[in-house]
């Protein structure tokens, strides 16, 4: 079958584990739509996969934050848990480590961008992490997820809240928060918005997302990573 005598050697070296069954690792990157053009049984895909990891990330991250943030409650920290394993935050972890040149797509799937699609990578966050938990247990999971995701819990968990953030830090110290849509580009199912933020009359960062509110969302974000940078 295509893809399956492929090396994951460099893969498993990225995200530190090595795989005793790497069929687990080669499910968790099988998308739906390439199991199905191969008429291949549908829970060969990763969707069972992701179904584990989803709830094994929300196990891990919960407990963390738990004995991490004693001082908050259960709102806040179900907020947090949110900003953490929001698809924005997931899918750029995803990127980073490659899983888009590993997973494997329909053609069709291919052709549309599937490989860089924020909903694709986000679902390969968690079924790596549930096909990782299978086949080595709740330690290894956990490392993962700490070295990946809850590294830099202030910065990973930004994005979530970045509009409201950024126009609370306006408010406070007096400043005028505007956002332009700039350009709209692509065919109709798949488009890309681009918007600026704008701070007094100045331009501060640009966002691109699948619509307006996602890329003044990314634009407020990088402002936001900007200011950070200012302080430290």
């Amino acid at each position: 079958m295509a893809g399956m005598n492929r090396n994951y050697d460099e893969l498993e070296k990225k995200i530190g584990y090595q795989f005793k069954d790497i069929n687990l690792l080669i499910t968790a990157l099988t998308h739906t739509s390439f199991a199905n053009e191969l008429k291949v049984n549908k829970t060969d895909s990763y969707e069972r996969l992701e179904f584990l990891g989803d709830a094994i990330l929300e196990y891990i991250v919960s407990e963390y934050l738990f004995l991490k943030k004693k001082e908050y409650e259960e709102g806040r920290l179900t907020k947090l848990r949110a900003s953490l394993v929001c698809e924005f935050t997931l899918s750029q972890i995803s990127e980073s480590l490659g899983y888009g040149d590993y997973v494997r797509l329909s053609k069709g799937e291919e052709l549309t961008g599937g490989r860089k699609r924020k909903s694709i990578l986000c679902d390969l966050f968690e079924s790596v992490l549930g096909a990782m938990y299978l086949d080595g247990g709740i330690e290894p999971a956990k490392e993962f997820v700490h070295r990946f995701l809850l590294d830099d819990v202030e910065t990973k968990s930004l994005f979530y809240d970045a509009k409201s953030t950024l126009q609370e830090f306006c408010q406070k110290h007096g400043r005028q928060l505007s956002y332009e849509l700039i350009e709209e580009r692509g065919p109709e199912h798949s488009k890309i918005f681009v918007s600026d933020a704008v701070i007094n009359g100045k331009v501060t960062a640009r966002g691109e997302g699948p619509n307006r509110k996602t890329s003044e969302q990314m634009a407020a974000y990088k402002t936001l990573l900007q200011l950070r940078k200012k302080q430290d």
